[in-house]
């Protein structure tokens, strides 16, 4: 090779690097500018429904928001958790909403962590490579089906078979609502479950094995317990995706805007209720600026379950690296 050789090449080797770097340069640019318009549209729904929710403060004050003091016939005053602002004393509280949404929620979290949770250990620990790759499409079409339509099987199927067996006081009901959504639930934590258990170092499952114990006995004394914050991450989102759905909670709960710690009884979510009111609502209502209060409760609850799911994520993988 000839020094005009070896001068071509080095051009050229510099020539393609500067090429590299540039699309490098590209890629990084543009995945920066995604980041910062996705900050910047979460930051201007925030702002939004702060200054909605801060004209409801105004005109109808915060401690409308948690009850309303009503005089009883025998001259006492009473505090009740009622949302009805369409009557002639309006009332606006979101107690009512808030332990709707639980109602449904905390029972959908936990049978979706049971039978989610259960599902990722098989995926993860016991099933064969082929059983993993057929299972795995069908839990995610799970995931893909649309809740209208579980919320439409839930009203035409599920709610008369529930009441057939079991005769609720209410055919459609908080319990019924939690079982739709723990539907779209169970992919969400099986998939994170799945993750979290294949995230766990192999070393730990060959010193289990070495010490003599069995495959059952390595699942719940080491990798479970290694893998806990991602299975607490798992439920913690999934918790989240039932707070913030509505079709199902809308079609099968029954709608009744009253409090009730009977999780057989008719109650309203705040997502069934912002859906179905929204669309009637006088526009710059007194009621109008009260659904955006609800929209800005559900905006930064299911923001900091899902901050927290995150940083749990962030301290599993650091945990695990190390």
């Amino acid at each position: 090779m000839n020094v005009k050789e070896e001068e071509f090449i080095s051009q050229y080797s510099a020539a393609v690097s500067k090429k590299k770097l540039i699309k490098e340069k590209l890629i990084k640019y543009f995945f920066m500018i995604n980041s910062l318009a996705a900050i910047f549209l979460i930051l201007s729904i925030f702002i939004f429904l702060l200054y909605e929710s801060y004209r409801a403060f105004e005109q109808i004050g915060i401690g409308e928001f948690i009850g309303k003091e009503i005089s009883t016939p025998g001259g006492t005053a009473k505090t009740i958790y009622q949302w009805y602002p369409t009557s002639e004393e309006p009332r606006y509280s979101i107690i009512s909403l808030l332990v709707g949404s639980l109602l449904t929620a905390l029972p959908a979290t936990l049978i979706s962590a049971l039978f989610g949770i259960a599902v990722g250990i098989y995926l993860s620990e016991i099933a064969s490579s082929r059983s993993r790759e057929i299972l795995k499409p069908v839990i995610e079409i799970f995931a893909g089906i649309p809740t209208v339509v579980i919320g439409f099987i839930m009203l035409a199927i599920g709610a008369t078979v529930f009441n057939d067996l079991f005769h609720p006081p209410n055919r459609l009901n908080a319990f019924l609502a939690s079982i739709g959504l723990s539907i779209i639930c169970i992919p969400i934590v099986a998939s994170l479950t799945e993750e979290a258990l294949r995230s766990v170092p192999n070393e730990l499952r060959m010193a289990s094995y070495s010490l003599g114990a069995n495959k059952w006995q390595t699942i719940k004394n080491v990798i479970l317990p290694a893998a806990i914050s991602g299975l607490s991450a798992a439920i913690i989102l999934g918790f989240g995706r039932a707070v913030g759905e509505t079709m199902i909670v809308l079609m099968a709960s029954g709608n009744a805007a009253e409090l009730t710690f009977n999780i057989f009884r008719s109650m309203r979510s705040m997502t069934a209720t912002i859906a179905a009111e929204m669309g009637e609502v006088s526009f710059e209502s007194n009621h109008y600026y009260a659904l955006f209060v609800i929209g800005m409760v559900l905006f930064v609850s299911t923001f900091i379950l899902n901050l927290i799911a995150e940083l749990i994520l962030n301290k599993m993988r650091k945990k695990l690296r190390s």
